[in-house]
C-alpha cells in the first residue's frame, strides 16, 4: 500500500497555527533582535590599563535594549496574529 501525502495548497488551511505571514514576521522580529544585539556590541579596550567611556554611550545604554525588546515584543505579536 502506497502512501500519499497530502499537499498543502491553501496557505491560510485552518489546521495549520502559523500562516506564511506568521512566519516572515518572525523573521523580521528576528532580524530586529539581532541588530539590537549588534549595537550593544564593542565598547571595550585593547589594553587592561586604561578604560574606555565609550562603553556606556547612549546606543549600548538606551537604544541597543530597547531595539530589542521591542524585536520580542514584535516575536509575541507575530506568534498571535490570526491571519484569515
Amino acid at each position: 500500500m502506497k502512501k500519499r501525502f497530502n499537499k498543502i495548497t491553501d496557505p491560510n488551511d485552518q489546521k495549520m497555527p502559523l500562516t506564511m505571514k506568521n512566519y516572515i514576521l518572525l523573521l523580521v522580529g528576528f532580524v530586529v533582535i539581532i541588530i539590537g544585539f549588534v549595537l550593544m556590541a564593542g565598547g571595550g579596550s585593547d589594553s587592561p590599563a586604561e578604560f574606555n567611556y565609550e562603553m556606556f554611550s547612549w546606543r549600548r545604554i538606551t537604544l541597543a535594549p530597547i531595539v530589542v525588546i521591542a524585536g520580542f515584543a514584535f516575536e509575541i505579536f507575530a506568534i498571535l496574529k490570526r491571519f484569515e
